[in-house]
């Protein structure tokens, strides 16, 4: 049976529960409906068309209605729906551990597989207790994260997330997790304000210093995006991860680069570390490596992670139903194929330059304090003021992302964030295969409704 589209909103305002939404915001208005997808757009109910700037949510790296992605989930799931990886293997999921793994930089050879990005974050804790623990270490259990950083939604990733005002409804959470600074060099301490390097330098070193203060024996892990998502995009300074990399061998802990966003082109490469030139203990990921046509996430880990699980009695006693479910692995790596076929990678090093330049041009706009990011994947400060950097307080950032851009911006067909985890931004993640002409389009909407928005200050 398929339902009108008023049958949609009655049934989507009466039965359906939409994440990190305020449900009230559709009491008088109607629920976005989106039906269909085609290369980098969407089209609702009504046959409207947008942009896709957020690919979904950083997930569609190959772009929507592949068709190849979609008969690779129908062969699978013709010939092996489901089996789970609890003492068993499937080909699909062995076949696509040895790819990721030949991807994967240095010795990160074993994959660990799971359904979604907090899983994967989920699972880098609690590997990094259970190893400790076999290795002789077992006071080793906290972990280092960034101010304002998101790691996920399940009980352990949030407590490893960096922003407060989304934990306290689910508070106490697991102990352990600790702030450190974040690369946001726009909003950098004014005596390291005048360089970056410099900057760079010292935010590795609070790692450092938040290391000694808690006991460096205590302290199993540090997670780090390779580019911070919450808050706007914060890209690493010149020589911060190879400073972090030199600070945790210092004190025997683990660098997971989170790379659930970051990870499958994003960037530009299969991973950011690849991007960065650092060599972390675990990969986490999901999002991109199935371009959303199924879903799947993991982490890969390092060899000598795994060695005291490969002897005696030793368990790593943690498990997920659907992680790497045959389907999601067939698509994976279909997905993979179609990286190769079409070069995704190459087209966004060919035209990052173009996407940069392009939103550069906003900066003439006085609501546009800061452009930041790397690859398909940046973030847009809005200021009072740019030339004391003054930000919206709590009531004007309601009235200006909620109250308006949110909605100006979708009305105007583009599907992007505007985000107040922080300062107030809006961010943008199109799939990999957008170019110039989708450049320009994001350009012209954002200036249209960033112009109108600094009118209603």
């Amino acid at each position: 049976m398929t339902l009108s589209s008023d049958e949609l909103q009655a049934a989507a305002k009466k039965h359906l529960w939409m994440h990190f939404t305020r449900m009230s915001t559709y009491g008088d208005s109607d629920i976005p409906v989106i039906v269909r997808g085609s290369g980098p757009y969407v089209y609702d109910d009504k046959g409207k068309r947008y942009l896709d700037g957020l690919a979904g949510l950083f997930v569609s790296m190959a772009g929507h209605g592949r068709t190849e992605l979609a008969e690779a989930a129908s062969k699978q799931a013709s010939e092996l729906a489901y089996f789970p990886l609890w003492s068993y293997a499937h080909p699909a999921a062995v076949e696509l551990a040895s790819r990721l793994a030949a991807l994967a930089p240095g010795d990160l050879n074993r994959v660990f597989f799971t359904t979604s990005g907090s899983e994967a974050v989920e699972s880098a804790w609690k590997l990094a207790k259970s190893y400790f623990k076999r290795v002789g270490q077992p006071e080793r259990y906290k972990v280092l994260s960034r101010e304002y950083a998101y790691h996920g939604t399940s009980m352990g990733a949030l407590a490893v997330t960096g922003l407060s005002s989304i934990k306290h409804d689910f508070e106490p959470l697991p102990a352990g997790g600790i702030r450190v600074p974040n690369t946001n060099f726009y909003r950098a301490p004014e005596f390291v304000a005048d360089d970056e390097t410099k900057f760079g330098i010292w935010a590795a070193d609070e790692i450092e210093r938040a290391i000694l203060r808690e006991d460096a024996e205590s302290v199993a892990a540090v997670f780090l995006e390779p580019v911070q998502n919450s808050g706007g995009c914060f890209t690493p300074p010149p020589g911060y991860f190879q400073r972090v990399r030199e600070i945790c061998d210092r004190y025997g802990v683990l660098l997971v680069s989170d790379e659930v966003i970051c990870a499958f082109g994003r960037l530009g490469y299969y991973f950011g570390a690849e991007k960065y030139g650092y060599q972390p203990d675990i990969i986490t990921f999901a999002k991109g490596v199935t371009s959303g046509y199924s879903p799947l996430g993991g982490m890969i880990v390092r060899d000598e992670l795994m060695e005291p699980f490969l002897t005696g009695t030793a368990t790593f006693l943690h498990g997920i139903t659907f992680a790497g479910h045959p389907v999601s692995s067939a698509v994976a790596l279909a997905n993979l194929d179609v990286f190769e076929r079409d070069d995704l990678l190459g087209n966004v090093r060919a035209n990052e330059d173009g996407f940069r330049a392009t939103l550069d041009k906003l900066n003439d706009l006085p609501i546009v304090g800061n452009i930041r990011g790397a690859g398909y994947f940046y973030g847009i400060e809005l200021v009072k003021d740019k030339s004391t950097k003054e930000t919206f307080d709590d009531d004007e950032s309601e009235r200006l992302l909620r109250g308006y851009l949110s909605h100006a911006l979708f009305d105007a067909g583009l599907v992007c964030r505007a985000d107040d985890r922080g300062d107030p931004v809006i961010q943008l993640a199109p799939p990999l295969i957008c170019t110039q002409e989708h450049f320009d389009e994001i350009e012209q909407i954002l200036r249209s409704v960033l112009t109108e928005a600094w009118s209603r200050l």
